[in-house]
């Protein structure tokens, strides 16, 4: 199993290098020895992290929702038309684009800085392995 440099663990969790070297200081995340002699984290170990932390409610007010894929981020864009929205979200690393009703729109009153959950639920998705 590949181990990863603390600052590609940060990067895949959204985080900074700061925060993943606290959760290993603290013991939420365990740590090993890359070859090069610096700190790093093992893939697996980190994956199951990621879920972990994944799984924690959101805080906010939604009690169930069949979507599981929930990502908690700031909108930072809304353009709106006569009829429909897009809606544009950066979620950690990721950039969420939503394209919905105005009305849905206004009813939420999304707006830049708007703090708001993204519930993804498809089915078609692409994994890809990056190079390197």
């Amino acid at each position: 199993m590949p181990n990863l440099r603390i600052s590609e663990a940060a990067a895949l969790l959204g985080v900074s290098d700061d925060t993943v070297r606290r959760w290993v200081d603290q013991g939420r995340l365990g740590a090993v020895q890359l070859d090069s002699g610096r700190m790093g984290v093992d893939g697996r170990e980190l994956a199951a992290f990621a879920q972990r932390v994944a799984e924690a409610a959101e805080p906010g007010v939604t009690v169930a929702a069949s979507a599981r894929n929930r990502m908690r981020g700031i909108v930072t864009r809304v353009v709106k038309d006569g009829v429909m929205a897009q809606v544009e979200m950066q979620a950690g690393p990721f950039r969420v684009v939503s394209l919905m009703s105005r009305e849905s729109a206004d009813e939420l009153g999304l707006e830049i800085g708007t703090v708001a959950v993204a519930s993804i639920k498809s089915t078609h998705v692409v994994v890809e392995i990056p190079e390197g």
